[in-house]
């Protein structure tokens, strides 16, 4: 793939941060990335693509973002069949539910988790998770 596409929301700026290491394997992998506020992103050229990035903290009671995220992903479901998506996103509390809730969804929408599942961090990214991202953003650049 000579274009990695990722799109985020961000509150704390966290998910933002894993967006960037994901880019940063992407990169060291040698494509070209653009890296998308969920608020600019469009979700028919985002479908055009075959493999591409989605991140998004837990929000409430682990959920999605719902005013920019959800609606987001929502317009993308019948669009994903066939996609290879990487999902990420970071946390505060909770137990990941939102990311297990939000993998099912894609996968039953037909895509294919990059890696077999999201990459979440609690709180701020660690070492350990910024490696995974790094690793799936080389693996989104050979799609």
């Amino acid at each position: 793939m000579n274009q990695v596409t990722i799109v985020y929301w961000s509150g704390t700026g966290n998910t933002e941060n894993m967006a960037n290491m994901l880019a940063e394997g992407a990169k060291s992998a040698g494509s070209d990335v653009q890296i998308q506020s969920v608020d600019v992103a469009n979700a028919d050229e985002l479908a055009q693509l075959e493999g591409f990035a989605l991140g998004c903290p837990s929000m409430g009671a682990e959920e999605l973002e719902e005013s920019e995220m959800e609606p987001f992903v929502t317009s993308l479901e019948g669009k994903v069949n066939g996609k290879k998506i990487v999902l990420f996103g970071s946390y505060g509390w909770g137990d990941g539910q939102w990311m297990r809730d939000w993998e099912q969804r894609m996968q039953q929408a037909g895509a294919e988790i990059v890696g077999g599942e999201g990459i979440i961090s609690n709180d701020a990214p660690d070492d350990e998770t910024e490696q995974k991202l790094r690793e799936a953003g080389e693996k989104l650049a050979q799609i």
